[in-house]
């Protein structure tokens, strides 16, 4: 029960952001997956875990992008046309988590 509770509190949020903050976010958890399994085939350390939550994530945020078309009226195939043009139109740049790294790795180096 505490899950749903969870899972509806996260819908919430989700169903609160606009569409371009779901757009921004969708593209950094994808980072973040790219680097999760960056770090499997290297075998680093990582949480199974949370390769699995983060997909979860993502699944709701699209299924949130993909409600709201539907309320605009949005055909499934215009719905894939959207998407195409979505993704040529998406600048790549490091996820958060890997910038925040970048940075602290530059301070250490201008300290030393």
């Amino acid at each position: 029960v505490s899950m749903m509770a969870k899972r509806t509190i996260e819908l919430k949020e989700i169903r609160g952001m606009s569409d371009e903050l779901i757009n921004e976010t969708v593209v950094d958890l994808k980072g973040e997956l790219f680097l999760m399994r960056c770090k499997k085939v290297t075998r680093q350390d990582y949480r199974v875990s949370d390769y699995k939550n983060m997909k979860k994530k993502i699944a709701r945020m699209l299924t949130v992008k993909r409600e709201r078309e539907i309320e605009r009226g949005i055909k499934p195939r215009e719905s894939r046309k959207l998407k195409a043009k979505w993704k040529r139109s998406i600048v790549y740049r490091p996820p958060p988590s890997l910038a925040a790294i970048l940075d602290a790795q530059k301070t250490e180096e201008d300290k030393a």
